[in-house]
């Protein structure tokens, strides 16, 4: 069988990357002022962090049907079978519409429930191509990426809280006093969603509350404490220079573990937490 991987654009990989990498990326589409615009076709990275920092009215929103079943229609003439890896159902409507969609595509399209989002989505979009490669079919696919979806961790540190506040996640008042208090939260995403997990005074404690995190998950979750076996990655929204410096600072202390990916934050949660966060994220790798 051959099998292509489908995916969106909430992994961080661009249409370009796509092409390299052999894979199909679903751009997301985001409403602002009025206006259509598609991760990475006609909105790039830093058009939309102006579009931010303006105060434009962001919102986003999931692939259409129709752009879903033209592209699984496009890749099919080609392929025998897909994996499609949408970000994750907790934060979105994408991956149960997708779900429905493929009842009508006869066994050969399996949508995968795996509850990621950017680096640790990317990462099950890499395994997907790599168990393809090995010959597993779409559906064993799939069952791998559902039976590991726990096999990861996200720990971000949010710069500003004006943009949750404006999102509803936390109130005006709440906004205000950790605005007053210079908080630098620290949020998780475990799973289905986006929780609270820790509250720090400056981005240094922030930091070493997002490491001593990950480490913990490492050694009591996925027992490795070296992370030999651990892909580790940072994400950020503009941001990069801290991404950098962090990197080193992972590199140092995990010397074990593979080269530190960087990517941006995927935009869909760039536009609830805005510019200047940083996270760290790990993932289990194939076996």
């Amino acid at each position: 069988m051959k099998t292509a991987i489908v995916t969106d654009s909430n992994s961080g990989i661009t249409q370009s990357e796509a092409g390299e990498l052999g894979i199909f990326v679903l751009p997301m589409p985001f409403m602002i002022d009025g206006q259509d615009y598609y991760e990475d076709i006609n909105l790039t990275q830093r058009e939309f962090y102006e579009k931010l920092q303006e105060g434009s009215d962001i919102s986003t929103s999931q692939p259409s049907p129709e752009s879903v079943m033209k592209l699984w229609d496009q890749v099919l003439k080609d392929y025998d079978e897909i994996v499609h890896i949408p970000m994750s159902s907790g934060l979105s409507g994408s991956c149960q519409t997708a779900r429905m969609l493929s009842e009508d595509y006869e066994g050969k399209v399996e949508v995968v429930n795996n509850q990621r989002i950017s680096v640790t989505q990317r990462q099950s979009v890499l395994d997907a191509r790599k168990l393809a490669e090995r010959g597993m079919e779409a559906e064993q696919i799939r069952k791998y990426l559902e039976d590991t979806r726990f096999d990861s961790s996200i720990y971000i540190m949010v710069d500003t809280l004006k943009y949750l506040k404006k999102g509803g996640r936390i109130t005006p008042a709440a906004a205000a006093l950790g605005t007053l208090l210079k908080l630098k939260p620290v949020l998780q995403i475990q799973g289905e969603k986006l929780d609270a997990f820790a509250k720090a005074r400056t981005v240094k404690q922030a930091k070493s509350i997002m490491m001593t995190a990950i480490a913990r998950d490492m050694e009591q979750r996925f027992g490795d404490k070296e992370g030999e076996n651990i892909h580790i990655f940072i994400a950020h929204t503009e941001n990069e220079a801290a991404a950098l410096e962090l990197r080193e600072e992972l590199q140092a202390m995990f010397p074990k573990t593979g080269r530190i990916h960087i990517d941006p934050l995927s935009l869909s949660v760039s536009c609830h937490i805005g510019p200047g966060a940083l996270a760290i994220a790990c993932a289990k790798a194939l076996s």
